[in-house]
């Protein structure tokens, strides 16, 4: 079943700021501040010619929109990402000789080659944690990239556990009395504990934001194949 595109409250000031970017600020105010139950495609055209916004360019910033991958958000471990993931809604499904370029895409992209599974008319390409699985809506279709850092709890744990393990064991020391060179071995065991510590949170930002423009990569990529007629029938 078909349904037509409906554009939610935030989703339409996007559009509007978009189309409206040379538009005068007394434009900028006629624009409907709240939005109940989403415009379609066709009346925010119609709300846009009241304030003098042409419907080619309403169009436009609305398929730029579109084109524009949801940001999934990140999952945060002691502030630092553990997970990147982007939502691409697409305007159609992808044939099966689409589907072929597309992990072809996704291997080049990610260095890896990846398993393809299939069912109940969902497809997935995974490496460990990476994934990304076409499925159905129930406004069409969607390409759903996702990944998380999978040593990151490990690490974060063998880290905080050795800088514990130093406070304890330094207390320990302190309380018999034994100071000075004593002390060495707790300082290097918080070191190191701190030191794996610092290290992801340096490592884990860069990870994700790499991860992420791999996606938006995918997802223009994936946009602008479909952009075309469809790519081959059902035959592989």
């Amino acid at each position: 079943m078909n349904h037509e595109r409906r554009y939610g409250e935030d989703e339409v000031r996007q559009v509007f700021a978009r189309a409206a970017e040379a538009a005068e600020e007394e434009e900028r105010a006629s624009l409907p501040s709240r939005v109940d139950g989403g415009l379609t495609l066709g009346e925010l055209q119609a709300v846009g010619l009241e304030v003098g916004l042409a419907p080619e360019r309403v169009a436009a910033a609305a398929a730029e929109l579109d084109a524009s991958p949801q940001v999934v958000p990140r999952r945060k471990l002691l502030g630092a990402p553990i997970s990147a993931g982007r939502i691409v809604d697409l305007p159609r499904e992808l044939t099966d000789r689409e589907w072929q370029f597309l992990v072809a895409e996704l291997r080049a992209t990610f260095d890896a080659k990846g398993e393809v599974t299939a069912e109940g008319g969902i497809r997935e390409w995974s490496n460990g944690n990476l994934h990304a699985v076409l499925e159905q809506t129930e406004a069409g279709h969607r390409l759903r990239l996702g990944t998380r850092k999978g040593d990151a709890l490990e690490t974060t744990f063998v880290g905080a556990m050795f800088c514990v393990m130093a406070v304890i064991v330094a207390f320990i020391m302190v309380a018999d009395g034994r100071v000075g060179a004593g002390l060495m071995v707790p300082t290097l065991m918080g070191l190191g504990g701190g030191g794996v510590l610092v290290a992801n949170a340096l490592r884990l930002p860069r990870w994700a934001g790499e991860r992420e423009r791999q996606m938006e990569h995918v997802a223009a990529w994936t946009q602008n194949l479909l952009s075309a007629a469809p790519t081959g029938a059902e035959e592989v």
